[in-house]
């Protein structure tokens, strides 16, 4: 079985949502993950917040955070454990992140430390 991340992708970062929208949300994140969590294949995640990051480019310019030009931002991840990347898409597929429009889910297969791709 192989490990998969699951990388949550906002199309508009800049947008805020109220404490209540926040509290549904993470709700609705811990019920998804929990069913999960209860097929023994979550592995781990966290959220990614803006306070506090930068961007490091060429020539090591570091600008504030992930802002800017960029259409999407990253919000967080999770790893799970899968037999297949057709599982992990079924997994990704009930999370609560594609309820808003233009968010995605990118589902990479982790590569393993034996030299396989």
């Amino acid at each position: 079985m192989d490990e998969y991340i699951l990388i949550f992708r906002h199309e508009d970062g800049t947008k805020v949502a109220s404490p209540e929208q926040l509290q549904i949300w993470m709700k609705q994140t811990m019920d998804w993950i929990g069913g999960i969590a209860a097929q023994n294949k979550f592995v781990s995640g966290t959220g990614l917040p803006f306070a506090d990051s930068r961007v490091v480019g060429h020539n090591n310019v570091v600008t504030n955070g992930p802002f800017g030009d960029i259409k999407e931002t990253i919000g967080g991840f999770i790893i799970v454990k899968a037999g297949s990347v057709d599982e992990a898409v079924e997994f990704a597929k009930g999370s609560p992140v594609l309820v808003g429009e233009g968010n995605t889910v990118e589902v990479r297969r982790i590569a393993k430390n034996d030299g396989s791709h």
